[in-house]
């Protein structure tokens, strides 16, 4: 009897040094701080061979950046992972044209990507130097003629010296020359004609140098406003007979490592195209959307398509998750500085969650940043360098 009660009495010692309650042990001793509580909890786990459970105490923790998740079911989408590219909207991007034929002269320190005022000077055009002689000039002095044509004929009109149908001759000629000069927008010393920016916006691409000479219609520079933005996702043949289920899209561009939801960014699903380009096996998806962010137009991207959802499904974050030799795991909290690595099986991910087919149940803890520290502190700690065994 003896011995079954000295028997009893060491599995409840083990019972009290395992890691949910290790902490409370260390803390309930008199003269003990954090410190002391520490030393017991990872002399139990030392000792008494927990081998599956790595310690990190709450400072540490904080320190890392480690947080976690509370596992419960909610919606999750279908997905279809593809790649598309970031373009301009309809009306946010204008080609500036050469009103005349001249010389190019910029109006600013102008580079690709530098901001612009709507109806500020980018370009003057002078064409004094060339053979066809100075543009503005001539259409000032053929303005200031008509002008006055039609002022002394405006006078005699009542008089019947010059008659109606002269008259309005007169004037036709005058509106014309009007028109041609105001249209040409003469710069600030009056030797070249002023190009101005059509909107606040930004430069997206010079396609003349300082100096060229252009005739006029040649395209200058292309301007955007960037306030919208489309998303043109390639969506391949084999998924044709989900095309109708598709409601939105997660992306991500190279540039940036965050995943962007088209539901954050007021986007929309534009159309869903009917069949393939000539010669493609992809069928074009068009979102809409708002840049309220550094997202750059002619940009490619990674991208989610999301389709309908589905309901009572456990995800978790793509962070949480990490891989070894093609096995993926997460890392569970069991209570304040204690954690376990759990082997899981993943189903479909949109870019920002990832569903979890098998491996963690609802109510589960799971560490979603700093998954990546648990991990190195879990090769520390399989290394038997201090056991408190003293």
């Amino acid at each position: 009897m003896k011995r079954l009660i000295l028997i009893s009495g060491a599995v409840g010692m083990l019972l009290l040094w395992s890691c949910g309650t290790g902490h409370n042990h260390g803390e309930n001793q008199d003269g003990h701080g954090e410190e002391a509580a520490a030393h017991d909890h990872d002399a139990a786990h030392g000792q008494e061979g927990h081998p599956d459970e790595i310690v990190i105490s709450p400072e540490k923790a904080a320190a890392a950046g480690i947080e976690t998740e509370t596992v419960a079911p909610g919606p999750f989408s279908g997905v279809i992972k593809t790649g598309g590219q970031i373009l301009p909207a309809q009306g946010d991007e204008m080609t500036v044209v050469a009103p005349v034929d001249g010389i190019v002269s910029f109006g600013g320190n102008y580079v690709e990507g530098a901001e612009v005022d709507g109806g500020k000077p980018l370009f003057s055009i002078v064409s004094g130097g060339i053979q066809d002689g100075n543009r503005i000039g001539k259409a000032k002095v053929a303005y200031e003629t008509a002008k006055a044509e039609y002022e002394r004929a405006a006078g005699l009109v009542e008089s019947r010296i010059v008659s109606q149908k002269e008259f309005l001759k007169i004037r036709e000629n005058y509106e014309n020359a009007r028109m041609a000069y105001e249209a040409l927008k003469p710069n600030a010393d009056g030797t070249g004609v002023m190009v101005e920016a059509p909107f606040d916006g930004y430069v997206k691409s010079l396609l003349v140098s300082e100096g060229d000479y252009v005739p006029m219609g040649t395209p200058l520079a292309s301007v955007t406003q960037s306030r919208r933005l489309v998303l043109k996702a390639d969506l391949s043949q084999r998924y044709y007979g989900r095309l109708g289920q598709i409601v939105s899209a997660n992306f991500m561009t190279p540039y940036d490592e965050h995943v962007q939801s088209l539901a954050s960014l007021g986007g929309r699903l534009v159309s869903s195209g009917r069949g393939a380009a000539d010669g493609s096996h992809y069928v074009p998806v068009t979102f809409e959307f708002d840049n309220r962010g550094s997202v750059v137009p002619g940009s490619f991207a990674e991208v989610w398509l999301l389709t309908s959802r589905r309901e009572g499904v456990l995800s978790m974050p793509v962070s949480a998750i990490t891989e070894e030799q093609g096995l993926y795991f997460v890392y569970l909290k069991l209570d304040e500085s204690c954690y376990t690595k759990r082997e899981v099986t993943l189903g479909e991910s949109d870019g920002a969650r990832t569903e979890i087919l098998s491996g963690i149940t609802d109510g589960d803890n799971v560490v979603v940043r700093g998954a990546y520290s648990v991990k190195l502190a879990s090769a520390s700690n399989a290394i038997p360098a201090h056991t408190h065994n003293h």
